[in-house]
């Protein structure tokens, strides 16, 4: 194989003075200014019957519910200190920068929020959920870009055309060198293993192909659930197969053996379950009238 690319890329954006802006937190930011240009586009067709105010508290609840959900959710379940930190440090629940925030929990947080702003808007909540599913593959993809740049969450050794060095993981390199001599020739020849971009996986999927599906099947209206269903199985069943080149978070691992099944995968059953279940519901579901545009 030719020289595979060393993905050794400035997490730092620019400086604001002594602050450091993170290309990781731009690519937050974009995913959320992203999703109020769409779901402006999206009411001002009638998509959802309300207003443009209401519509930027569902926007703002939202945002916190990732924030507060992500985080939440991965210092539960992905900490590499376990669950001690609720009582000995319980303020590295602020600690952003150590470990970030999950997909999974993100996800509870929006539907909380979205649970709690459907009812005070007296609409159904599916009916909010298939409006704002199609906004939030670009949030997702965007993500998976600033991991990339960061140079975390790597994949698998491989020997495919476009596998990529990531110099972070050269002490997992060495391990597996160690455990797998083959490998030592492309270790020495590279000075690092040639591993799967599954960053640039999950950006093509989670991201890319999502939001093009979701889209297109919402330009019209459909069925309640459909879009919500839609949103739920493809995303569970990518970030599955995605899993299976993805290195598993190292304080946690394979959850059984030393090759099967990840946290990830664990946490995408649900939702490839729930995406099912919505589709089937939508065969006989109601579909939301256009409304007319208000303020």
């Amino acid at each position: 194989m030719s020289q595979p690319y060393v993905v050794h890329l400035n997490p730092v954006a620019f400086h604001l003075g002594p602050v450091q802006v993170h290309w990781y937190g731009l690519m937050y930011l974009l995913g959320f200014l992203c999703a109020i240009v769409l779901g402006e586009y999206r009411r001002r067709r009638g998509r959802l019957p309300v207003t443009r105010d209401a519509l930027s508290d569902l926007f703002f609840y939202g945002m916190m519910g990732v924030i507060i959900g992500g985080r939440i959710w991965y210092m539960l379940f992905y900490y590499a200190g376990g669950l001690h930190w609720i009582w000995t440090t319980p303020l590295a629940l602020f600690k952003v920068w150590d470990g970030g925030m999950s997909f999974h929990g993100g996800l509870l947080g929006v539907l909380v929020a979205a649970l709690w702003w459907s009812h005070k808007q007296k609409l159904h909540f599916f009916d909010t959920m298939d409006f704002v599913a199609p906004l939030v593959p670009i949030g997702l993809g965007l993500g998976r870009l600033g991991n990339f740049i960061n140079g975390e969450l790597w994949g698998k050794p491989g020997t495919v055309p476009w596998a990529m060095i990531f110099p972070e993981a050269r002490g997992e390199d060495l391990q597996y060198v160690a455990a797998h001599p083959a490998w030592s020739s492309l270790m020495q020849r590279y000075g690092g293993l040639p591993r799967h971009p599954s960053e640039l996986y999950e950006l093509a999927l989670e991201g890319v192909a999502m939001f093009a599906v979701l889209w297109l099947v919402s330009m019209k209206p459909r069925p309640r659930y459909l879009i919500s269903g839609l949103f739920a199985l493809m995303y569970g069943v990518f970030r599955f197969a995605v899993e299976f080149v993805r290195v598993p978070d190292p304080q946690l691992g394979y959850l059984y053996g030393t090759h099967w099944v990840t946290m990830g995968q664990m946490q995408s059953l649900p939702l490839i379950a729930v995406g099912l279940v919505l589709l089937w519901m939508s065969r006989r579901a109601p579909v939301l009238p256009l409304a007319k545009v208000g303020g």
